[in-house]
């Protein structure tokens, strides 16, 4: 059982996390606002930081979207309910909440490795947005798991101790040696 000062320290470090989330998931919402928006309007991405500077091709390759749809407005969809999801958790406060959390953000994640896979070795090029894009995700989920520590149960419970008996079993007495 935690202490009063215990409990709100914790509440308190709970709260920091889910502002860590909101923060993490508007900073990834403008990342995937702004590959949508080029990707609407058919500019080239700003994209010339030293070694990435395949953010177009990766942009124009024939992987950069999923049945018709840009993977930035999925990125949009993305971090926009992890936003609203994190805004929600600082007001009700919800167990439930915080698992959804760490559920969607680990799908963003392994959404978020397969797409850096596709680029190394079947596009040949790299995105800096993507990385970023990435990275945040991954943040997000280790936040996602500091506000909600998962437990792992221990599958086998240990055996049941009986008290000794007060009195010998008959049935498990040596017979009297004549």
């Amino acid at each position: 059982m935690r202490t009063g000062w215990t409990a709100r320290i914790l509440v308190f470090m709970k709260r920091i996390g889910v502002v860590c989330i909101l923060i993490l998931a508007f900073f990834g919402l403008a990342n995937s606002a702004y590959l949508a928006q080029q990707k609407a309007s058919g500019e080239p991405l700003i994209c010339n930081i030293q070694s990435f500077f395949g953010c177009n091709i990766v942009t124009a390759s024939e992987y950069s979207k999923l049945f018709g749809i840009p993977l930035a407005e999925y990125g949009v969809l993305f971090y926009g309910i992890l936003f609203v999801l994190a805004a929600l958790e600082l007001v009700i406060f919800d167990r439930l909440l915080r698992r959804f959390l760490q559920v969607i953000s680990f799908i963003g994640v392994i959404f978020s490795i397969y797409f850096i896979f596709v680029q190394v070795f079947f596009i040949g090029a790299f995105c800096i947005y993507c990385f970023t894009s990435a990275v945040i995700s991954f943040l997000i989920l280790v936040f996602a798991s500091f506000i909600e520590p998962v437990r792992i149960k221990e599958l086998h419970s240990p055996p049941p101790v009986n008290p000794p008996p007060s009195q010998p079993a008959k049935h498990l007495m040596m017979p009297p040696i004549s």
